[in-house]
Order: C-alpha cells, then sequence, then structure tokens
C-alpha cells in the first residue's frame, strides 16, 4: 500500500510504502458503529438525577380512605402514578454508561478506518509540519496552500508552536498517534499525517 506524500502546495510529490494490514484493511461498518458509539458513550458522565418516590416531598398518609368514596383506590401522594410522584426506575448520578471493547476490536476498528480514509481520498501525508513561530495565521496560510480547510493533524510529536496555533482554528484538531481517538477520525473530512506519525501508527495497530 502507497501514501501520496504532499508537498507544500497541495500536490502530490511522491509516496510512502505503508501496511496493507493498516492502510489497506477491508471496510467493516458493522464494526465501526460499534467502536464510535462505545467511545461516545465512555465518555458519557452520569450528570441526571430523577427522584424515587421516598424522595419525593410528599405526605406518606392515606389522601382519603379505601373504601366508599367512588375514587380510585390510593395509598399516597409520591406514588408513580400521581403527578409529581417519585420515579419507578429513577436515573442516578452514578449510572455507568460504558462498554467494553476489546483491544483486538479497537485495532481493527482504527486500521478499519484509515483504509477507508485512503480509499475516500481523505488521508494525506506530509514529511513533517512545523510552524516558524506561534501564530494561527502561519498554520492557516500553510493549509490553506495545501488546500485544506476542516482538518485533523496527527503528528508525530507536536511542538508548541503548531498546537497554539491550532488552538485558535475552530476546524482543525492537531494530535499525536496515540491520542487519536475513532470519533475525530470519522469527524473529520481530511486528516493530515506526518511521515513519522505512519510509522507510529504501523507500530501501534499493524
Amino acid at each position: 500500500m502507497d501514501l501520496k506524500i504532499i508537498d507544500d502546495k497541495g500536490q502530490a510529490k511522491a509516496s510512502i510504502a505503508a501496511s496493507d494490514s493498516l492502510f489497506g484493511r477491508e471496510y467493516n461498518e458493522a464494526l465501526v458503529h460499534q467502536l464510535v458509539t462505545a467511545y461516545l458513550a465512555n465518555a458519557r458522565l452520569g450528570t441526571r438525577k430523577q427522584k424515587a418516590r421516598g424522595e419525593v416531598n410528599k405526605s406518606h398518609r392515606k389522601p382519603w380512605r379505601q373504601k366508599g368514596t367512588g375514587r380510585a383506590r390510593a395509598g399516597f401522594t409520591g406514588s408513580p402514578l400521581w403527578r409529581g410522584g417519585g420515579k419507578v426506575f429513577p436515573n442516578t448520578p452514578d449510572e455507568n454508561f460504558s462498554q467494553k471493547v476489546n483491544r483486538k476490536m479497537y485495532r481493527a476498528g482504527i486500521a478499519s478506518i484509515l483504509s477507508q480514509l485512503v480509499r475516500e481520498g481523505r488521508l494525506s501525508v506530509v514529511d513533517e509540519l512545523k510552524v516558524e513561530a506561534p501564530k494561527t495565521k502561519l498554520l492557516a496560510q500553510k493549509l490553506k496552500h495545501m488546500g485544506l480547510d476542516h482538518v485533523l493533524i496527527i503528528a508525530d510529536a507536536v511542538d508548541d508552536n503548531l498546537y497554539l496555533s491550532a488552538r485558535n482554528l475552530p476546524n482543525v484538531l492537531v494530535l499525536e498517534p496515540h491520542q487519536a481517538d475513532p470519533v475525530s477520525l470519522v469527524r473529520f473530512p481530511s486528516v493530515l499525517l506526518t511521515r513519522g506519525a505512519v510509522a507510529k501508527f504501523e507500530e501501534m495497530y499493524a
């Protein structure tokens, strides 16, 4: 599998040999969906709270006698059947939303995503990506010349200049290979890897 290397103008100038098991894998849509769903679920926090029957501020006295009123029998006003009553199975802050993903599944899912990016022409490689000073304008101009707008940049080493230059660009995210996640890889229309990042991906997932 050969990946094209682009220059500062976004033109292909050479190619780099890459692992077929990582960049030439068949796309597994079900696995990628499971991976993205699990990643989002594992990032979810239990921030919602509902009250059970014993927690609502209602009287526990029987509202009327059992028989003779013509109304339905009722035990107390905090019943889940009543408006303002407690919930039968309330949501709690300590609710666990996490989903387990095996290491083998995760590696196969990342490889499937990267391979699909290559097939769709959304993945490009550069020899290196450096910014002379921590200025957003410099990086924005460099990406514009490459023809990239909404882009995920994965560099083998992110220095302060690159990180600070990309921080204020709303459609640009800079990560190192070990920080790359399935949601970011799927979300961005374009992915830009450095040559060193390709080697690290192969070391981790191939």
